[in-house]
């Protein structure tokens, strides 16, 4: 039987952010344990500034230096873009690392390239190969931590519903033009190297998320042969790598099981 994923619910976001704080921490540790970087991808939304939250940003524990950090996807827009994740990320939290800190590595998509969207996940794949294939030949990228948002839809990184990008299963990095969502034209990491990832952490806060989560946590689609949203798909395909951290009003009228602490 496949292992369960973890669905965590906090009270309020500050609760939330230290239990991902010390989740983070962890997945830190064990990464370092290993090798000498820590490789994570994020996405974009909300999820850049619960990542930043005062006790990560002021913590001594961070080894920013040893951060190496990818995006889980991405939109074909100049890096100044409002749009871009890159963008947000360093708004958000680059730009809040305490200046005493060491900086992350960190692997924003190449600008040159925007004209054409399928040069740019070709692009962005190469680096990931750099990065994870350098030495040897490897299937997938293994990921010690990926930072993910759940959509009203149920989309994560830029792999939407019923998209026949989640059939993707030779590509590390695919490029969509058809977004359901603005802008059309992105790249994202495909479903195997999302559920091939060590750890895999959802943030999904807010009332607005409710109706997702129950889909996601409650029905069971594939049972019937009906469609699986995208991160039901991840959870089925990564089991317990994956822990979701939710606010109460996002889980109201869930009823699968529930933690409310690591």
């Amino acid at each position: 039987m496949t292992k369960l994923p973890s669905l965590y619910a906090f009270p309020d976001s500050s609760t939330l952010q230290q239990n991902l704080y010390q989740y983070i921490l962890q997945a830190q540790s064990d990464a370092l344990a290993r090798h000498p970087k820590f490789k994570i991808a994020v996405s974009g939304g909300s999820l850049p500034k619960l990542l930043a939250s005062p006790v990560l940003l002021a913590s001594r524990d961070i080894h920013w230096g040893k951060w190496e950090i990818f995006f889980a996807d991405e939109r074909a827009v100049p890096l100044t873009d409002p749009d871009s994740n890159y963008a947000l990320l360093k708004q958000e939290l680059l730009d809040k690392i305490p200046k005493t800190a060491s900086e992350p590595t960190v692997h924003p998509i190449d600008p040159e390239m925007l004209s054409d969207t399928q040069d740019l996940a070709d692009a962005y794949e190469k680096a990931l190969i750099g990065s994870f294939a350098a030495k040897d030949s490897v299937k997938l990228p293994i990921f010690d931590l990926l930072l993910l948002g759940c959509g009203p839809d149920g989309h994560t990184c830029s792999l939407f519903p019923g998209h026949g990008l989640l059939r993707e299963e030779d590509a590390w990095v695919a490029a969509i033009e058809d977004s359901p969502k603005p802008p059309p034209r992105r790249i994202t990491l495909t479903l195997p190297v999302v559920t091939h990832a060590l750890k895999i952490a959802f943030v999904a806060t807010g009332a607005g998320k409710k109706e997702v989560m129950r889909k996601i946590f409650d029905t069971h689609p594939e049972a019937e042969g009906g469609e699986v949203l995208p991160c039901a798909l991840v959870n089925l395909g990564a089991g317990d790598k994956v822990s979701w951290f939710c606010d109460q009003a996002a889980v109201e009228g869930v009823s699968f099981s529930k933690k409310s602490s690591l």
